[in-house]
């Protein structure tokens, strides 16, 4: 089965969304899958208003057009609401294509956050969006049923992985000597409500792992902080395995891949009572999960880690593959009455971009 995944979110963005599909292409060989990538790489790009770092691509309809009828999938899945995927989407609704979509990004928040647009106006643009498919794809129970509740419909179960083998306890510590470290790793703007963690009174040493548009303000504003900057693979992996608790004080997130990864490297989380964290942190087991950030920090400090550790050890990439791929089958094939395509065992074409 060859399945075309149509994204605005790739390479070189930093974030879950980008992440979740790389580490989703490496699984999909073995599971006798044909990936292919429609992405900004494949259109001419425009830097993002106040995060220029992301790239916004300004595909002409007659490009889509072409790139599609090249790659004849048997399958299309839309994985974000951007230029990338609302032209898909045409293409799809002009010739009675079903297609599956993704809900990754609260999106409606973050533009309130950005631009004062009333989060309701863009709730509809988002469900115009995804009730046009024939399965919306949501990373929790607690997500799907507050989208259900806005009327978006067919949602359809599909969780996140961890890597243990990168992610894991090691005998290291890069910073805060003799001091709790309390670690947030992400992007580096206002979505992420960074100032709820960064102004805590707390013991030890605070570091933030990222970039983003708030990061100049942010150093500025809190000089006893750490800000790293980006890392990634094992640098980062170091960074989670130098840190006593990860803070996790975003509202808005729908899953949150980096709490997998602290919990694979043994850290616990504190965190708000939100989407998110409710669903993949046990309150009292592997994290602290209250409306007070600071005292979430200072609860979580008494975790077992090796708890925290096994928890996030459930969670693996194949599993996510296989159920993204069973969501794929069920809404694109059995339930339109059609024969599902013969899974390969070819090896996935590797997206290859632009110079």
């Amino acid at each position: 089965m060859r399945i075309l995944i149509a994204t605005d979110a790739w390479r070189p963005q930093v974030n879950g969304v980008v992440r979740t599909y790389e580490r989703l292409d490496e699984e999909f060989a073995a599971l006798g899958i044909e990936a292919d990538y429609l992405t900004p790489a494949d259109f001419r790009t425009v830097p993002c208003p106040t995060y220029p770092e992301i790239r916004l691509a300004v595909p002409g309809y007659g490009q889509v057009v072409e790139r599609l009828a090249q790659r004849k999938p048997d399958a299309i899945h839309i994985a974000t609401e951007g230029p990338v995927g609302w032209m898909t989407r045409k293409w799809c609704l002009s010739r009675r294509v079903p297609f599956t979509t993704a809900f990754h990004t609260r999106f409606p928040e973050y533009l309130h956050s950005r631009f004062g647009i009333p989060a309701a106006w863009t709730y509809a643009a988002q469900r115009s969006f995804h009730n046009a498919g024939a399965g919306l794809m949501v990373a929790s129970p607690t997500l799907a049923s507050e989208l259900c509740r806005r009327g978006f419909e067919r949602p359809m179960p599909w969780s996140r992985g961890v890597d243990t083998e990168v992610f894991r306890p090691r005998d290291i510590r890069q910073f805060g000597a003799g001091e709790p470290v309390f670690l947030y790793v992400g992007r580096v703007a206002i979505e992420k409500n960074l100032d709820a963690f960064l102004r805590l009174d707390l013991p030890g040493q605070k570091v933030v792992v990222g970039t983003g548009p708030m990061l100049t303000e942010l150093k500025m504003r809190y000089p006893d902080v750490l800000f790293t900057g980006k890392k990634t693979g094992y640098e980062l992996a170091d960074c989670y395995a130098s840190a006593d608790v990860f803070v996790f004080p975003s509202l808005t997130d729908t899953f949150g891949i980096v709490l997998l990864e602290a919990m694979a490297s043994g850290l616990p989380i504190a965190a708000f009572p939100v989407v998110g964290p409710c669903d993949n942190v046990i309150a009292g087991e592997t994290g602290a999960l209250d409306g007070d950030l600071r005292k979430a920090c200072l609860d979580a400090m008494n975790i077992d880690r090796t708890r925290v550790r096994n928890h996030a050890s459930t969670f693996s990439w194949e599993t996510a593959a296989r159920l993204f791929i069973s969501n794929i089958e069920s809404a694109l094939f059995a339930a339109q009455g059609q024969r599902i395509p013969v899974r390969g065992h070819r090896i996935a074409r590797r997206h290859t971009e632009r110079a």
